[in-house]
């Protein structure tokens, strides 16, 4: 039974507000504003309106309706701009300008709906707002909590004419603390709320990328920020409408600051930022050393290594002919693929699949036996890859003087990039079969490992699949 909360609203004709200004980039307040004074008595909480909203799903429905005779409010700050053109008809909002006492009064955030653009002319960054919940509407949209007009169905914009009278404004411009936090802690209660992540980067096979103006680039440009602490990976998505959109995308290391959220179909987590100071990347990149020995157009007649992965099972892990089949996070291996549909293996292939997993990350390793390179001469390494929409995950060909052989330190061995070898990008068709090209070893001696490593990005339903086949370590006899 809908529970009716009556309360009246009263004004007073002006009120100057004490500003908290983190620094030149904001504007001064506008003193035309009359503060408006709420009873306390009348503003309720984010938790309160969320749990509405949990309830409305919990008995069935789609969206909770907040009574027209209620004068409820609720209080929180502007997290969102939209003067670099990032963000679009919607205003996010947060309960909190720091983390001070988590536990008692979780940081949570909404996204109001409003049919305005230039929302940032009314609404600066940092500014705290009062919501007149009134005849609003809490559903979901495009996987977050939105706020807005609508009916039991759907969230729906609030108007021009109204959203000055129901988004009250403040005088009160404040200095919004940023939740610093890495991607593998980050949950639900996160979206809508203003993160930093430290220690990322840009996927270096993005390096030299702009923001969105890439070719590939429709409505939105999606780039991989990876940690250089855990390997896991974010998107950052980018408006083609924003003002940076061609902005190189700094290719260091450091902090990424943006509003958490999620892709408009609702595929995946998402960081979206205000504008282009959002990324800090002016350290020194964590990439692995590299190998490169350079290309030849031929390999010897010898052979070192060869697997075609016909003697494996299809949707069992791969293993024998020394294959060492390492799982460094998740709960998926390298397995066994045969297929004969628009995107072929060439007979059964090896494949890393694990997008819907439920996993939180999935890493997986296949590697090589041991290979002695003093033993003979101009070694060499072929392959060929594929992939099904390779999405935010990525593969890796590595390689390593220092390992032992043992699943126990495959972590804590010195693995470097063999970069001359070509491996399926994103942007490549998802049909042919890629050749790595003839990748010149005979630059280096001892032992080596090659490894084939997958990295997921930790999105439940965005993880692409990469196959593998055709491996081939050659020489000169």
């Amino acid at each position: 039974m809908k529970r009716h909360i009556i309360y009246s609203v009263f004004l007073i004709t002006f009120f100057v507000g004490t500003s908290c200004v983190k620094d030149d980039d904001y504007s001064v307040p506008d003193l035309s504003i009359v503060d408006p004074v709420i009873p306390q008595e009348k503003i309720t909480t984010f938790k309160t309106i969320k749990s509405l909203y949990d309830q409305a799903i919990n008995s069935g429905n789609a969206t909770a309706q907040i009574d027209d005779d209620s004068e409820l409010y609720i209080e929180g700050y502007v997290v969102s701009s939209d003067a670099s053109g990032n963000f679009f008809e919607e205003l996010i909002i947060q309960n909190k300008i720091d983390d001070a006492n988590p536990d008692n009064d979780p940081r949570l955030g909404f996204r109001i709906e409003i049919n305005v653009s230039s929302l940032s002319d009314t609404y600066q960054f940092g500014q705290k707002v009062y919501v007149k919940m009134a005849g609003l509407t809490i559903g979901e949209s495009s996987g977050l909590i939105s706020i807005g007009k609508g009916d039991g169905v759907q969230v729906k914009q609030i108007q021009p004419s109204e959203y000055k009278n129901i988004v009250i404004r403040t005088n009160d411009i404040v200095e919004i603390q940023p939740k610093v936090v890495s991607i593998t802690d980050l949950t639900d209660f996160d979206q809508n709320t203003l993160i930093q992540l430290e220690n990322m980067q840009l996927n270096r096979f993005e390096l030299g990328g702009t923001f969105a103006s890439e070719s590939i680039d429709e409505y939105d440009g999606l780039r991989i920020l990876e940690s250089c602490d855990s390997g896991v990976s974010i998107l950052m998505q980018t408006s083609t409408f924003s003002d940076f959109k061609s902005l190189i995308i700094p290719q260091g290391k450091g902090s990424a600051t943006g509003v958490f959220s999620r892709d408009y179909g609702d595929d995946f987590n998402v960081l979206i930022l205000n504008n282009s100071a959002g990324i800090q990347f002016d350290e020194e990149r964590c990439d692995p050393i590299e190998l490169t020995c350079g290309l030849t157009s031929t390999s010897g007649a010898g052979n070192l290594f060869y697997e075609d992965f016909e003697s494996q099972s299809n949707n069992k892990p791969i293993d024998g002919n020394g294959w060492t089949n390492y799982i460094e996070a998740g709960s998926e291996a390298w397995e066994g693929y045969s297929s004969t549909s628009s995107n072929a293996s060439l007979g059964r292939s090896a494949r890393f699949q694990c997008a819907s997993s439920g996993d939180d990350a999935n890493v997986g390793w296949l590697i090589t036996p041991a290979i002695n390179l003093d033993a003979q001469d101009g070694e060499t390494l072929r392959f060929k890859t594929s992939n099904s929409l390779a999405d935010s995950s990525f593969m890796e060909v590595l390689y390593s003087l220092d390992w032992d052989g043992s699943e126990a330190t495959v972590t804590s061995a010195t693995w470097g990039v063999l970069s001359d070898a070509y491996v399926v990008k994103d942007s490549d068709s998802f049909v042919p079969w890629f050749n790595s090209g003839t990748v010149d070893l005979s630059c280096v001696t001892g032992t080596m490992h090659i490894a084939f490593k997958f990295t997921g990005s930790g999105q439940d339903t965005f993880d692409g699949v990469y196959e593998l086949d055709e491996v081939s370590i050659d020489f000169v006899e």
